[in-house]
């Protein structure tokens, strides 16, 4: 997103669900704390934030919540090919590693064993099940800035993740994770993981993007007390904190902000679709989930895919919305498991009935 999400801070939604049916609801308001004022304020490199669930209340707006292409940066608008994620386990604070029996790296200090569930989640985006994801392939690149439709002929839609997302995991223990790393770190480390992975060219991270997640404890560009959950941005952001755009032999580097969730429990998402121990990882899900349909519809922001009035992308206008109402968050079966998730915007929703919240679409196809 573009802005320092002052605007988003006071931005409240009039939600229309995947069917077309309006529920009041909120994307995120500035009135209740601090944290939800202060979250973004002068931190326009937080792109798609997920503010924290006390941050939503409830509210109505007249305006209509569409998104309209912004052009592309350095030629790239959206993630054209089939998305690849590549977690990167950041610091020596995650401990030893082993693999369990799916094949996932696990670590001794996870104790909520999130990094196998990660893993689970992005194998089984782009399997049989989901939907969810294709939500995200009506929007394309390579139409005029300011449109809210692809046309039929367009060849340049989001890709769709056949056979699954998760192109690999590395657990980077070569140092410790600064304690409270800045927005700059955060994007070096992106940088050395694409080093790591082979991807040493503009082509091979064409279509990626590097999760960088933080062990429990941490505090990456102030989390604990900024009153967010995630963000996304690219190596080229000159707003970076800490210093600014961060130098990629390789080409442009999209990546997110992915703290350890559950420090904050039911602010970021635990328990939010799921009671009880079934819910303990809603939060992982749910929040990785909306930064990852957030980067392959706006890989580097602000040249792709949001609202010019709200300055919101396809997760933020749908965050937080409670399951069981409309547009609500819930929980995606797929091939690998059932992880809750949360809905995102879908300007094409009105062949159906009328834009809205979504949860399940026909994977557009490149002609």
């Amino acid at each position: 997103m573009r802005m320092s999400r002052r605007a988003l801070a006071a931005a409240s939604a009039l939600i229309l669900a995947g069917g077309g049916a309006a529920i009041a609801a909120t994307v995120a308001s500035a009135s209740q704390g601090s944290a939800c004022n202060n979250a973004a304020a002068g931190h326009t490199y937080r792109h798609g934030w997920v503010p924290t669930v006390h941050c939503a209340g409830p509210g109505l707006s007249t305006y209509g919540f569409d998104l309209q292409y912004q052009g592309g940066i350095d030629g790239i608008g959206v993630t054209t090919g089939a998305p690849k994620v590549y977690l990167v386990f950041w610091g020596s604070q995650w401990g030893t590693s082993g693999v369990n029996s799916n094949g996932d790296r696990t670590f001794s200090n996870d104790p909520m064993s999130a990094a196998p569930y990660l893993q689970e989640f992005f194998k089984g985006v782009g399997t049989p099940g989901d939907g969810w994801s294709a939500v995200a392939t009506q929007y394309c690149q390579g139409v005029r800035v300011g449109s809210a439709t692809c046309p039929a002929t367009n060849n340049q839609h989001v890709g769709y993740a056949w056979g699954g997302a998760l192109a690999g995991v590395w657990e980077d223990n070569s140092a410790s994770e600064p304690a409270v790393a800045t927005a700059h770190q955060i994007g070096q480390e992106a940088i050395r993981a694409a080093a790591h992975f082979g991807n040493t060219t503009p082509a091979a991270n064409r279509n990626v993007q590097y999760d960088i997640v933080s062990s429990t404890g941490l505090s990456p560009d102030g989390f604990l007390d900024s009153g967010f959950c995630a963000w996304h941005d690219w190596n080229g952001d000159s707003t970076l904190d800490g210093g600014g755009a961060v130098f990629s032999p390789y080409g442009d580097i999209a990546f997110t902000n992915m703290p350890y969730v559950t420090d904050v429990g039911q602010s970021c998402g635990q328990n939010f679709v799921n009671s009880g121990d079934a819910g303990a990882l809603d939060g992982w899900s749910i929040v990785n989930g909306h930064e990852f349909m957030e980067t392959i519809t706006d890989q580097n922001p602000t040249g792709g895919w949001f609202n010019n009035t709200t300055q919101l992308e396809n997760g933020d206008i749908c965050a937080w919305i409670p399951p069981g109402t409309p547009g609500g968050s819930f929980d995606l079966s797929d091939g690998t498991g059932t992880y809750a998730v949360q809905t995102t915007w879908a300007d094409d929703a009105h062949v159906f009935a009328a834009s809205g919240c979504e949860g399940n679409h026909p994977v557009v196809r490149n002609p």
